[in-house]
């Protein structure tokens, strides 16, 4: 059995849909996870941001053009008058069910009920469509079966037990369906894995099942050497390690969310990527693959604000390093790079969130210096310390640059360098042309 999920883009029309269909309808058993339709979660969410403010025409305007949008695809997803008739009275629900949010206050909680409607109505649609098309299929609730913890992480016995009990109490079927990001947390109530999470419910229901494999479909052949929309020529990479995917996911590869290595990673179970519109290309392989002393690919991580605290008082300060952490756990702040001397300590973060308290219970420890608008630039592949004669090339590709901060040591499948914004474009090219050409 094999878990395939689809983003937006790849189910954003009626066409892509029954494309869709094609490709899960392989004749194997699988387990199909579904996004909303490509603009959906967008329009969902302004639809909040009116009620939030009390302003109900707004949001009722927003509700009708997409419902509007719904319904056009409705038209022509579907060959049967039957199914047009059912799926528009579904849709009807849906949408009725949003506008009655309309009417009360509103709060978090109703925003997550909101929002989970784009993952329902996609797969919604799709379910109607594989029976029009005489299909074997189960659609299961991600609200049945996927359920986070007290501290909003995956509950992942639950998953397990939960997914494991319906496909025993409906074997046979060629194709289980549900719905990717959207699940109930511990009190029950509908909320969600953040942005991204489909790919994480994906590697969720895959651990789950000891799949044999995870498929995530986008729109890109497979996760690239560099950033195509800045170098021109970059080249899909045909087998990751777990580990190099981690990085380059969590370091600005948006193919791929970095939530979704770890379940696959724990399992064994590999992840590949595969491009929807041409589902010929080979894409990526993720396993526990890995061509040593192979530079793999680099990404870049922007909206990084490095924070320098330098203080006599750290000299042989016992203590020191954890005070200062501290402050971040405070704030619920992850820190990306971590440079240190013996007078100071240098970190990044991406979340200026909580900043000015950040910067202002630092300040008892010491000087502080901030810098933002910069860039973590993350070269990944096999880079253990014995290789000799990576560490010159990469940072000679870099040597017109001014570079702020470099991590390494850290991991043996990645080498960080903090520039600045500007500094970005020039930098991505040139270890490109190092590198890779």
């Amino acid at each position: 059995m094999k878990v395939l999920k689809f983003g937006g883009t790849s189910i954003g029309s009626a066409e892509r849909m029954q494309s869709v269909a094609g490709l899960v309808c392989n004749g194997s058993q699988n387990i199909v996870v579904l996004s909303a339709m490509s603009g959906t979660t967008n329009s969902l969410i302004e639809i909040c941001n009116y009620l939030y403010k009390g302003n109900y025409c707004g949001a009722l305007e927003i509700i009708s053009s997409l419902e509007g949008k719904y319904n056009i695809t409705l038209n022509a997803l579907y060959s049967l008058q039957e199914t047009k008739d059912e799926a528009a009275q579904l849709l009807k629900s849906h949408f009725d069910y949003i506008r009655s949010f309309t009417k009360d206050v509103f709060t978090e909680i109703e925003e997550k009920i909101i929002i989970a409607q784009g993952e329902l109505l996609s797969t919604t649609l799709f379910q109607l469509y594989l029976n029009e098309k005489e299909v074997d299929s189960l659609l299961i609730s991600a609200l049945d079966v996927i359920k986070t913890d007290i501290n909003g992480e995956p509950d992942v016995v639950y998953i397990a037990d939960k997914i494991n009990k319906i496909i025993r109490n409906d074997a046979g079927r060629k194709i289980y369906l549900t719905q990717g990001f959207i699940c109930r947390n511990l009190y029950g109530e509908v909320d969600n894995l953040q942005r991204g999470g489909s790919d994480y419910t994906a590697s969720l229901i895959g651990a789950a099942v000891n799949a044999e494999e995870i498929q995530i479909w986008t729109d890109i052949d497979g996760m690239h050497n560099s950033d195509p929309r800045i170098v021109e020529k970059t080249q899909p990479i045909p087998f990751l390690h777990f580990e190099e995917a981690a990085e380059l996911a969590y370091f600005g590869a948006k193919i791929l969310h970095p939530t979704c290595i770890l379940p696959a990673k724990l399992n064994n179970i590999p992840v590949r990527l595969l491009n929807t519109m041409q589902p010929e290309a080979q894409g990526t392989m993720i396993s526990t693959h890995c061509e040593k002393g192979k530079i793999e690919a680099v990404a870049a991580k922007d909206g990084i604000i490095a924070i320098k605290i330098k203080s006599g008082r750290m000299l042989l300060a016992h203590g020191f390093l954890r005070k200062v952490f501290e402050v971040f756990e405070l704030y619920q702040t992850p820190i990306d790079m971590i440079t240190t001397s013996e007078v100071g300590v240098s970190v990044t973060i991406d979340n200026p969130k909580h900043l000015d308290e950040i910067i202002h219970d630092l300040k008892q420890f010491g000087t502080i210096t901030v810098d933002k608008n910069m860039v973590i630039i993350c070269v990944v592949g096999d880079l253990p310390y014995e290789n000799e004669g990576f560490q010159a090339k990469i940072v000679g590709a870099l040597h017109q640059l001014p570079i702020r901060m470099i991590s390494y040591g850290g991991s043996d499948y990645n080498i960080s360098f903090l520039i600045h914004e500007k500094d970005k474009k020039q930098a991505l090219n040139a270890l490109s042309n190092v590198l890779f050409n």
